[in-house]
């Protein structure tokens, strides 16, 4: 694949510019006696044009380009496989260059277009509802490896350069493998890719980092990248949400609402996102419905009501379909917007709390059509 990390099956060892700021760029440039003005070019070529290539660079002499291959490279993550669901729904696998694998999804709607997008390869945290969680954490994403996600997305679907109207991918959403507060300074180094107006340009408004409850991060995230944030809640008692999301134990709920309530610029008119899945006779009682009511009192909110998706050896059911819309004319009675998210790309595992390396339940080389390396 043009621009991926391996040529002819050998590692490529020159620097990878993908993810690095236009400061970075600059001192990159500097390093190899050239202009400050040489990053703006080249910054410009690979987030607002998508290229992968030097030779591509049009404004720059043939004598650059030629020296600037010698030692750089513009990496993509290679896509392994690419499926799309019967709604649209597409999904691709994709390896980085050391081999290890994520998945990236891209939901279409009328009107918008939200790309999922991980922070992690595996997950360090073991959510039990959440098919991504037995997935063991392997390491963290680089600020190259994430915002190379979206320019993947775009790769795929013809969005270069960057456009300013009639966009397919409208939103991004930090809702893929990973705990993206875990991996802070890439996920934020990321996101001001993904926010820079000469670049990737998309709005704060349109960014949203989920997170199951990192507490002294949520905070910092605020200040620091003031995009959306939406809040892996799923249960309204520390008794069963530690055992839905164990790290709670760390940051029960009442810390957890706090630092949401101290959450800058929060307002009705950028509301926290509280995510809640739907568990049969867990979590979906009118009872449960009114708690929530109650635990969220005075923070502008919006919840998300997510049935369960079902993925092999889950032990959860998913709530009845009534069940949901009772719950959910429980909040809406109560003057709080809850939507139900219709589940999304679940014939091709992409649905939330689907995702999981396709690396880790098939070996690398039956996915290439090999025999077996023993054989």
């Amino acid at each position: 694949m043009p621009g991926g990390p391996l040529a002819g099956g050998n590692a490529d060892s020159r620097k990878d510019l993908m993810g690095l700021t236009r400061a970075e760029l600059t001192t990159e440039m500097e390093q190899i006696g050239e202009k400050r003005f040489r990053a703006d070019q080249i910054f410009n070529w690979i987030y607002f044009r998508g290229v992968t290539s030097f030779e591509n660079m049009t404004d720059i002499s043939k004598g650059m380009r030629a020296k600037l291959d010698e030692t750089y490279r513009i990496g993509r993550p290679e896509i392994v496989t690419a499926q799309v669901s019967r709604d649209g729904t597409r999904k691709w696998l994709l390896r980085l260059a050391d081999g290890n694998e994520v998945e990236t999804v891209f939901i279409p709607e009328p009107g918008r277009g939200t790309l999922c997008i991980s922070s992690q390869v595996g997950c360090t945290l073991t959510c039990s509802f959440c098919h991504t969680g037995t997935q063991a954490w392997v390491r963290n994403l680089t600020a190259g490896e994430i915002a190379g996600q979206v320019m993947m997305a775009r790769d795929e679907l013809g969005e270069w350069p960057t456009p300013s109207d009639d966009r397919q991918i409208t939103n991004i959403v930090l809702m893929g493998m990973g705990e993206p507060l875990f991996n802070y300074d890439n996920v934020k180094a990321a996101v001001d890719l993904c926010k820079d107006e000469k670049g990737l340009n998309f709005s704060r408004r349109r960014i949203t980092l989920s997170t199951s409850g990192i507490v002294p991060e949520i905070r910092r995230a605020g200040a620091e990248m003031q995009v959306m944030l939406a809040i892996s809640l799923h249960a309204v008692r520390d008794d069963l949400r530690d055992i839905l999301v164990p790290i709670n134990k760390r940051w029960p709920i009442k810390e957890l609402l706090a630092a949401c309530r101290d959450y800058p610029s929060l307002s009705n008119a950028r509301r926290i996102t509280f995510e809640y899945v739907m568990l049969q006779d867990i979590n979906d009682s009118d009872a449960d419905a009114r708690e929530l009511l109650r635990v969220l009192e005075g923070i502008p909110s919006k919840i998300n009501l997510i049935p369960f998706n079902p993925w092999p050896g889950s032990n959860y059911g998913t709530s009845d379909p009534d069940r949901v819309q009772r719950f959910g004319e429980i909040i809406r009675n109560a003057g709080i917007m809850a939507t139900i998210r219709r589940p999304r790309g679940s014939d091709i595992a992409a649905a939330c709390g689907q995702l999981k390396s396709e690396s880790e339940r098939t070996p690398a080389w039956k996915r290439r059509g090999e025999e077996h390396p023993r054989a």
